[in-house]
């Protein structure tokens, strides 16, 4: 069974161990509020989705990249005529996001102490260093990891450097996430295993609208069932 051979197991981070999503729902709509004077929700949303996509490249991701789309965006909507205190309500927007506290996924606490017993554990995340972190410090994960990985972004190349640094085949690594995007596809293409675990709310960005057949991949409801064939 090829699921033997597996050695490593790497665990996304965001909406993965622990809820990070909606708090980016919630500032949206907020956004959308506050920048209600000069344009409807649905455009608003989508202008500020498109300055996001236009920073991913400069900025890269987090709360950090994400507050200064909030602060172009607003300029944008209103034609640069906002108010100053509307780009401190923004900045202060982003700060709280920042201090959130860590709520863990449900299960994903007892999972990864029974999985640490077989297995190396790796948390594989994208974003900001700092922030991902401190967000791990604070989830109280951080002892069940042999290695964490925070990286601008998942591709195929970090994914094949990361099975290197590890000193494994590409089948003896397993990738956990909520992303079919950054968690799934990356991962099945370089000929490891892959295990997606849906998260309620879903960035328009991580989606993927093919269905996947492949015979290293499984899909799960929560993180507890991994432990019924690992």
């Amino acid at each position: 069974m090829p699921l033997k051979k597996i050695k490593v197991i790497a665990f996304d981070a965001d909406d993965t161990l622990w809820v990070n999503e909606t708090f980016f729902r919630k500032a949206e709509e907020e956004f959308c509020i506050l920048l209600q004077e000069y344009m409807s929700k649905e455009e608003a949303n989508k202008l500020l989705f498109d300055v996001e996509m236009q920073n991913l490249p400069l900025y890269g991701y987090g709360i950090k990249p994400f507050t200064l789309s909030l602060i172009e965006a607003a300029i944008l909507v209103s034609n640069g005529n906002m108010k100053i205190d509307l780009v401190q309500k923004l900045i202060d927007k982003g700060k709280e996001m920042l201090q959130e506290p860590v709520e863990l996924i449900d299960g994903i606490d007892e999972t990864l102490h029974e999985l640490s017993k077989k297995y190396r554990l790796v948390m594989a995340t994208k974003g900001d260093l700092l922030d991902q972190e401190r967000k791990l410090i604070k989830s109280g994960l951080e002892n069940y990891f042999h290695h964490t990985e925070i990286v601008s972004d998942k591709t195929e190349k970090q994914y094949k450097k990361l099975v290197k640094h590890l000193d494994i085949k590409e089948n003896e690594f397993l990738m956990v996430g909520n992303s079919l995007k950054s968690d799934v596809l990356p991962v099945l293409n370089i000929g490891a295993h892959a295990f997606h675990i849906p998260f309620h709310t879903t960035w328009v960005h991580e989606e993927v609208e093919d269905k996947i057949d492949h015979p290293n991949f499984r899909s799960f409801e929560k993180a507890s069932e991994l432990l019924q064939i690992l």
